[in-house]
């Protein structure tokens, strides 16, 4: 069995990590490496799904899920306006395999996409 995602500790309080928003199946928290001055993660709690493929096939309701608590954080803490990035494999800078998504924002340059 695998040790569990940085994710999964922060959730069951491991790790310290302010939740900024919740669902039933979601969380969100701040990066700890931002790469826009709005740079948010938004984390199924299940570890079951390694990346956004995975997911959208295994459970298309959770990626709604996501991608609307997503939305609902970039109209609190953006001007509504966002860039919403899911990496998918490490030589796409994905470095955590526990998918999440990464909310960016508030003045985005040419070159801040996220990691």
């Amino acid at each position: 069995m695998s040790e569990p995602s940085i994710f999964t500790r922060i959730l069951q309080g491991e790790i310290p990590s302010e939740i900024i928003a919740e669902t039933e199946n979601a969380f969100a928290i701040r990066d700890i490496a931002p790469k826009a001055p709005v740079h948010l993660l938004v984390i199924p709690k299940t570890p079951q799904y390694r990346d956004v493929v995975e997911l959208a096939a295994g459970d298309p309701a959770l990626l709604a899920e996501v991608v609307g608590l997503a939305n609902t954080l970039a109209g609190e803490h953006t001007d509504g306006e966002f860039r919403l990035v899911f990496n998918t494999g490490a030589a796409a800078g994905q470095t955590v395999f526990h998918v999440h998504a990464h909310v960016l924002g508030g003045g985005l340059t040419e070159g801040s996409l996220g990691a």
